[in-house]
């Protein structure tokens, strides 16, 4: 486990709009692009071998794009290589940052100054959310894959545990970049699950007002 005085003040930015990494969750990401190799191969040379997942985000009424201000750092707990030079990777979702500025230098990739502070639960134990109604929930998400014909192993979902579940379903579902984010900043497990379940009870609520105009 990393202590917060072993966080650095500098990290390696990889911005991918709709890409949502939480912690102690995991996230597969593809690496192809020559900057983000050499992200990559940089990371790897550091004792924690952290990258920072950041959303980009229209600037409103602008063409120009900006990041947004809280992302969630994951540690490189799994990489390999394809002939071609490609790298799949898997990120274990250690802390989320407030990025302070972006850093400007000869890297060709993005790096920013960040700050920890405000976010010391996420490297504690894992969440637990008192007040989860499981079967509620459940019934709720079989009728949101239905309707969005998505598929998934229930069995490993009823056994997994709250934290797992809430999380590893707000990465996955296909919701909005903005939405994504929500889900990212919501200050406590419970908080996110709220968010979470709005999400779907939205999403189920504008599949049955297009069948209703149909």
């Amino acid at each position: 486990m990393i202590a917060p005085a072993d966080l650095p003040q500098t990290i390696p930015i990889f911005p991918l709009s709709g890409a949502l990494l939480l912690p102690r969750a995991r996230l597969p990401l593809h690496i192809f692009e020559p900057r983000y190799l050499a992200m990559l191969d940089d990371a790897l040379k550091t004792p924690h071998r952290l990258i920072g997942m950041v959303q980009p985000r229209q600037v409103p009424g602008s063409s120009e794009r900006k990041l947004q201000s809280i992302g969630c750092a994951g540690r490189v707990s799994a990489f390999s290589e394809t002939e071609d030079g490609r790298y799949m990777i898997t990120l274990h979702g250690v802390s989320r940052f407030r990025l302070l500025r972006e850093v400007t230098g000869f890297a060709p990739y993005c790096r920013g100054d960040v700050q920890w502070d405000g976010f010391e639960q996420d490297l504690g134990q894992g969440e637990h959310d008192p007040g989860f109604d499981r079967p509620c929930f459940m019934t709720l998400l079989g009728r949101y894959f239905d309707e969005m014909g998505l598929s998934t192993d229930w069995d490993s979902l009823k056994d997994a545990e709250d934290e797992l579940l809430i999380n590893s379903l707000s990465m996955l579902c296909p919701f909005q970049p903005e939405d994504k984010q929500a889900l990212l900043e919501a200050p406590s497990l419970a908080t996110r699950r709220e968010t979470l379940v709005a999400l779907i009870e939205f999403a189920l609520r504008g599949d049955t007002n297009n069948e209703m105009m149909q």
